[in-house]
């Protein structure tokens, strides 16, 4: 099981200006492993997201629930085969304060597991409380999210990381792998993603940046805005006033 335990603030980058920006980071910042090791220097995010029938996890989202658990799985590949590895994720957040248990499993165990809702596994804190939460919240897969990331660590030694993430698109479906998916792109949202996770404050070097460039930390739920852009019947976007008093309060609906 691995455990991650941070602060995560979102921002979006026109796209004019992400190149400068990241140019500047790069002076602080190296490209990641994961960056590295694909030719066009980002890599594939691919995520299944989890909710009840009358979707509660994004009515949650919508009110800024001060805390919530989020049940999702995710691949970083496009095409299943039964080796790859699959991950289990459970992602909790109080305030800005983010936290995430997850494990990986293969493709063949992901698959007799969308089809029993049982993992084979039973040794893993991880997969018991997907389950438990699965069952007792009558969790349904929901939609598919997927975007290009690109991941940048500090050349020094300070807990952070840096993500741009790129084409956020989504799709209605019940696996992380549909068949002839009709994504659609998440054009309302337009520009890119700029997500700092840290354990600490944001270095000054970076905070210099991000006024630099006018930079506001932003409610940027990929989740709630597939639902936004695939079920506009229940809809339940934020309003400004919303989003000011998530962030004033440190995600505390008032």
């Amino acid at each position: 099981m691995r455990t991650i335990e941070r602060f995560e603030y979102k921002y979006r980058v026109e796209k004019t200006q992400y190149h400068q920006i990241k140019n500047m980071i790069r002076s602080y910042m190296d490209l990641d492993a994961y960056t590295l090791k694909n030719e066009e220097k980002k890599y594939l995010v691919k995520s299944l997201y989890f909710d009840t029938h009358d979707y509660a996890a994004y009515t949650d989202k919508c009110y800024g629930d001060y805390s919530r658990i989020k049940c999702r799985i995710r691949s970083y590949h496009d095409m299943y085969h039964d080796d790859m590895p699959i991950n289990i994720e459970l992602k909790t957040r109080r305030g800005m304060n983010m936290k995430k248990y997850s494990i990986f499993i293969t493709g063949k165990e992901y698959r007799t597991f969308m089809k029993t809702r049982h993992f084979s596994t039973e040794n893993s804190p991880v997969l018991i409380e997907f389950e438990r939460l699965l069952h007792l919240n009558h969790l349904q897969p929901k939609t598919v999210v997927r975007y290009k990331r690109e991941g940048l660590v500090p050349k020094g030694r300070e807990n952070f990381r840096v993500t741009f993430d790129h084409g956020v698109e989504s799709v209605s479906s019940y696996d992380l792998f549909p068949q002839k998916p009709n994504f659609k792109g998440h054009d309302h949202h337009k520009g890119i993603v700029l997500e700092v996770k840290t354990l600490d404050v944001i270095p000054p070097w970076l905070q210099r940046i991000i006024r630099q460039y006018g930079l506001k930390a932003v409610a940027n739920s990929k989740y709630g805005q597939s639902i936004e852009l695939t079920r506009k019947d229940i809809v339940m976007p934020m309003s400004d006033h919303m989003i000011s008093s998530f962030y004033s309060t440190g995600g505390r609906r008032r």
